[in-house]
């Protein structure tokens, strides 16, 4: 009798681990790529400020973070790919960081229009943001990065907005998005500034779109001018730069987002 509750129990133990593998392997996969950084900025780190939003993500994705070079190879069977704060010049006496442009470019498109996506932030005026590069590669998408900027502000997002309607985003300060009506690849605005909503601190706050969304081939984009709104000190209400904004919503939004791009259901 004994013998037999052991091989019982041993094939319990046997079930519940196939299930829990199978269970992990259908989870699609989320690449934190940091690849377009300078080696040495490390603004956002995955077990620094981005490890609450990465800790979230693990609960629907099977989440990588490294800083290999995109290829075909490497992103084969990667569902979403993540890229905040793209950098221009490189940190201190490090190399150069790598740019969205030539073959990378054409990797990362060719890949977007096969199927995969890609959420790509902006960041603060001042942090080292690559924007030239970066724009020819989204003028593929019918978007691009503009030099208008708004400061940081609580936006109630209307009930009615597709994917992330009737939440707060707190919002750390970015610059603005620049649309091509008629695109095929199907860009729109997400959120745009309401001028009726005030910045906590400031006096920049210019009418435009902060957060946009696009669907190139079979892929889809998320484009966002701020990346400091998943950072810990955001998703705490800690804030920076004496700017704490409270009662966000701000990784709920990030996981709808997140979501919507691996084709998944956004609640």
């Amino acid at each position: 009798m004994k013998q037999t509750f052991a091989t019982l129990a041993s094939l319990l133990l046997g079930l519940a681990f196939v299930i829990g593998n199978c269970t992990a392997a259908e989870k699609p996969v989320l690449l934190y790529s940091q690849y377009f950084n300078a080696p040495g900025e490390n603004r956002y780190p995955a077990d620094g400020d981005f490890s609450e939003v990465i800790g979230a993500l693990r609960n629907d994705f099977m989440v990588r973070t490294n800083s290999d070079v995109l290829t075909t190879k490497t992103l084969a069977d990667v569902k979403v790919l993540l890229i905040a704060n793209p950098n221009d010049q490189p940190h201190g006496t490090n190399p150069p960081p790598h740019h969205i442009a030539g073959q990378d470019a054409i990797t990362l498109y060719n890949w977007i229009v096969g199927g995969g996506a890609l959420i790509l932030m902006g960041n603060q005026d001042g942090h080292n943001l690559e924007t030239t590069d970066v724009n020819k590669f989204l003028g593929l998408i019918g978007m691009k990065w503009a030099d208008h900027y708004t400061d940081a502000k609580k936006l109630v997002l209307p009930d009615d907005a597709p994917i992330i309607g009737g939440l707060n985003w707190a919002y750390y300060t970015g610059n603005q998005i620049e649309i091509t009506p008629g695109h095929p690849a199907q860009p729109r605005a997400l959120v745009m500034n309401d001028l009726d909503q005030k910045p906590e601190k400031g006096t920049r706050d210019e009418a435009g779109c902060l957060l946009a969304i696009a669907e190139p081939g079979n892929g889809r984009v998320v484009l966002v001018t701020d990346s400091g709104w998943i950072a810990n000190w955001a998703l705490d209400d800690r804030g920076i730069g004496g700017v704490a904004i409270k009662d966000e919503d701000n990784l709920r939004i990030m996981l709808r987002l997140t979501r919507w791009a691996a084709h998944l259901p956004t609640e």
